[in-house]
């Protein structure tokens, strides 16, 4: 290949010089130089090859050969001169200090022992040193080859302002080309600056440095933090979605380190200061000094500190992260955008942990024929930004993603997409590309979309269930939780999200009754459906053995033609219910109530027995009113927290003995089977069965003997009122005279209660 000239001067004589060899020489000679062998580009030569260029007259002398421009070989090129009066040498001296080249250029610092000349009669002479300590490989002065003229090193010697090209002299006597650095653009008048792109798509992270990485956790890490910005942090978190073993950027935060403000860009479009979220257009706003902007296209946020300027982009799929400033030296950035040497876990933020490595939920082999769509960014129109913009990771990223991923969501899109926006950066537009590769223009679909943490947004389709979420629902094959039953309720809860996966638009559905439609929560998108006794809803009572059922149903809305073409939804959902057992409770006279709380199986309610002197039932028996032998009173059983809709209080039987035990061996019986005992007339019930109390009344009596206590003890059963009677059938019966008439004086005011399950 052509060298330039690397020495240039007028030699006249050499002091102390011998000339070995003065040689003329024509339009094409071989001179033989082996007594002055010469060291060039580290090969050794021992033959020079003089011959001129015919198209320019410039000597060409050559160390392998003739001088042929469709080869490549080592010359150095001379200036045209007349060959009929040059000649070549080899002149040898002793050591010189300074020898005479050395005087006429001062970058040679060793002596030379020969050198070989090829010099014009006038004043052109080419000199080949050969030094004592090797060929020299600087110079101070070259010849241009393309216009003969002479430059010092470090000249401009073309240049191209709006590109910020051309080319100079360096200091080792190779013409070089110039440009911005591989990490600085032109901004025209030869100016440039520090510009470089970082790409976040799905779990991939493209570098400034054009490493790919990959997240695969639930975590935050930090994207980018530089000393030359250091109150500026740029973090983001990574969720998965469809699968539990592929994360996708989920949303971007801009973190002011001396105010402590955090901007939180999210999926949906919305833009939170510190939990509050704001109201943004196309017009840029100044929030805490940080510009934001919102568009169909995605959110923008540009912050300027300290002589650099950070963009960023989101739009719910992918972050891209521009960094601008002074040229000549690359920041030093930190975070998956910048330090490709950095480990995840070195940049994994523990604060915003959510979940370890997610691990691989089933073969990625039936997607790998998927892969081949990400080629296209080798193809035209991307071909145009090349040059500008490496394809080569956009494509990496495109292929390890698409590859264990299904092409949903506009995925297959996605990677294109952000490869000709980082084009964009630098105004390079790639015409017609989204019609060549059948994308769709940007759209602003999830923006204001918002979906609940368990929930991501999936394009043209809405909020759907995250895969973690979801899978203890997928692997049982429901759309929800077990049915709540409560003691005169029930309710169930379907997940909104696994809804939307089957197009089933919640509002179509009702229970038994069409009026009774499900709740959406509007922070978790949960569907509840529910009914109780007042509000039935359609809901169907039946008994099996010891079990109360409540059934009921959710559906579809019923069509009103004799076909449909929408899917039928039907899930049947009851609640069982274990009916109370018998419930003993002891009435000592010495106590006028007593109250027990009652809590059998699903049924939680106050049972109360109080007595009264009249029937209105307005005065208790106080602990010192006096009751005389064969005066009435009135009981009251009476309970709360019962639902007279669905059940009735049914008093089985009382009965009265002179111990707290209800067996003992004086019995004396009021009520049996529901009904006054016929042996004693002056028993009278109210209300048995008709509701959640009942009463009864009779007159005071005491054992024969010298006992003055009594007990008085009640059996209660619940009856479930719909299509069933609770009320007992009562025939009557002969009347039993009391006798036997006594002042009860300090009689006892004690009661006692007992009740089984």
């Amino acid at each position: 290949m052509l060298r330039p000239l690397l020495f240039l001067s007028a030699l006249i004589g050499l002091a102390g010089a011998t000339v070995i060899l003065n040689q003329d020489f024509n339009d094409s000679s071989v001179l033989n130089i082996s007594q002055c062998p010469i060291t060039f580009y580290g090969k050794k030569y021992e033959q020079l090859y003089v011959s001129r260029m015919i198209s320019s007259g410039n000597v060409t002398i050559c160390f392998n050969g003739f001088f042929n421009p469709q080869t490549g070989q080592d010359c150095i090129v001379a200036p045209p001169f007349n060959t009929t009066s040059a000649k070549a040498g080899i002149v040898s001296e002793a050591p010189v200090s300074p020898s005479p080249i050395q005087a006429n250029l001062s970058t040679i610092k060793t002596n030379e022992t020969c050198f070989v000349r090829v010099q014009h009669v006038t004043t052109v002479v080419v000199s080949v040193v050969q030094l004592s300590y090797g060929f020299l490989t600087r110079s101070y002065l070259i010849l241009h080859l393309s216009g003969g003229a002479l430059f010092r090193y470090d000249a401009v010697i073309t240049s191209y302002p709006e590109t910020c090209s051309g080319q100079m002299c360096d200091e080792t006597a190779v013409v070089r080309n110039f440009s911005c650095g591989p990490s600085e653009r032109c901004q025209g008048n030869n100016t440039c600056m520090f510009d470089s792109t970082c790409t976040v798509s799905g779990p991939a992270v493209i570098d400034i440095h054009g490493q790919v990485n990959s997240v695969q956790d639930r975590c935050a890490y930090t994207l980018m933090s530089t000393p030359s910005v250091p109150d500026l942090q740029v973090l983001a978190n990574f969720q998965e979605r469809r699968r539990k073993d592929v994360s996708f950027v989920d949303s971007v935060t801009l973190r002011l380190n001396t105010t402590g403000v955090r901007i939180d860009l999210k999926q949906d479009g919305r833009v939170q200061v510190d939990n509050t979220t704001l109201t943004l257009n196309s017009s840029v706003q100044l929030i805490h000094g940080v510009e934001l902007s919102k568009d169909q296209t995605g959110v923008i946020a540009k912050v300027s500190l300290s002589n650099y300027t950070t963009s960023v982009f989101f739009d719910g799929k992918t972050a891209q992260i521009r960094l601008k400033g002074p040229a000549g030296k690359v920041p030093s950035l930190q975070g998956l955008c910048g330090n490709s040497s950095s480990s995840l876990s070195e940049l994994r933020l523990s604060a915003y942990k959510h979940t370890t490595t997610l691990h691989p939920s089933v073969s990625h082999s039936v997607l790998l024929h998927l892969c081949n769509s990400c080629n296209l960014l080798k193809a035209a129109p991307f071909t145009a930004c090349h040059s500008d913009i490496d394809p080569e990771p956009y494509i990496t990223a495109c292929n390890n993603t698409l590859c264990k991923y299904p092409v949903v969501d506009g995925l297959n899109c996605q990677f294109l997409e952000a490869y000709a926006r980082a084009c964009s950066l630098h105004n390079i537009t790639l015409e017609g590309w989204r019609s060549n590769v059948s994308c769709s223009p940007p759209q602003a679909f999830c923006q204001g979309k918002i979906c609940s943490a368990h929930e991501f947004c999936a394009e043209k389709t809405g909020c759907l269930c995250r895969a973690i979420f979801a899978s203890p629902y997928r692997s049982t094959d429901t759309l929800g939780d077990p049915t709540v039953c409560s003691q005169n309720s029930a309710s169930i809860t379907l997940v909104g999200c696994l809804l939307m996966e089957k197009g089933i638009d919640y509002s179509a559905l009702h229970l038994k009754d069409q009026n009774c439609t499900g709740q959406m929560d509007e922070l978790t998108n949960m569907v509840t459906f529910s009914f109780n006794s007042s509000r039935t809803c359609g809901m169907e009572v039946s008994t099996n053995n010891s079990q109360l059922i409540y059934k009921n149903a959710i559906m579809t809305q019923n069509s009103s033609g004799i076909i449909t073409r929408n899917s039928q939804f039907y899930i049947d959902f009851s609640c069982f219910y274990t009916q109370p057992g018998i419930k003993t409770m002891g009435f000592r006279i010495r106590q006028i109530s007593v109250i027990k709380q009652i809590v059998s199986g699903t049924w939680n309610y106050t049972l109360t027995m109080k007595a009264y002197t009249d029937a209105g039932r307005t005065k208790a028996v106080e602990s010192n009113t006096k009751i005389q032998l064969n005066q009435k009173i009135w009981v009251g059983l009476e309970t709360d927290g019962l639902d007279g809709n669905s059940v009735a209080v049914v008093t089985d039987s009382c009965w009265a003995t002179n111990q707290a035990l209800s067996n003992g061996s004086l019995r004396y019986d009021l009520i049996k089977k529901g009904c006054a005992n016929s042996a004693d007339q002056t028993v009278k019930v109210e209300r048995n069965g008709q509701g959640t109390s009942s009463y009864f009344s009779f007159n005071m009596f005491q054992f024969s003997g010298n006992s003055t206590d009594l007990y008085l003890h009640c059996k209660l059963d619940l009856c479930v009122t719909q299509n069933n009677t609770c009320n007992p059938v009562c025939s009557g019966g002969s009347r039993r005279r009391r006798s036997a008439r006594l002042t009860y004086v300090n009689a006892p005011t004690l009661i006692t209660m007992a009740w089984t399950d």
